[in-house]
């Protein structure tokens, strides 16, 4: 596998998919006061799930999806902080767009963490609007959507 394809995650995967998804969003445990939620996922149990699509190799990048009945939701993106700057965040995004649209999807949703502020600007670039800021729990969620056409 090239560093540009992206594919199924398998299970001998999981363990670069826990350290790639760590590696990406400790820098955030300082800022938002607690652990991020994509670090406690259950990673062997997405993958098992069919969840998770990696690219790399070793993996450098992933996207975590739920298919639901109206929309693709983005439950994790992460790159590996030494892949950034790469292209690679641009190419899971796009590999989303490609996997809604495959499943006859009409949108993509996902939510950041306010205080995650890089986020809030690379989501607009690639054509997600904010639908709303909910605080859920102990996170305060900017959620997003992509409309494809």
């Amino acid at each position: 596998m090239t560093n540009e394809e992206i594919r199924p995650a398998t299970a001998a995967d999981a363990p670069d998919v826990k350290a790639v998804t760590d590696a990406a969003y400790t820098h955030y445990i300082e800022r938002i006061g607690r652990i991020p939620v994509p670090m406690l996922a259950d990673h062997a149990a997405n993958v098992a799930e069919g969840k998770v699509f990696v690219t790399g190799d070793p993996v450098i990048g992933l996207v975590v999806l739920e298919v639901h009945e109206d929309h693709l939701f983005l439950d994790n993106i992460a790159v590996h902080p030494d892949a950034h700057g790469q292209g690679v965040g641009r190419r899971l995004l796009h590999f989303v767009d490609a996997r809604a649209r495959a499943l006859g999807l009409p949108e993509v949703r996902l939510y950041t963490n306010a205080l995650m502020w890089e986020n809030q600007k690379i989501y607009p670039k690639y054509g997600y609007e904010v639908v709303e800021r909910r605080v859920e729990g102990p996170y305060d969620r900017i959620h997003y959507r992509k409309r494809l056409d």
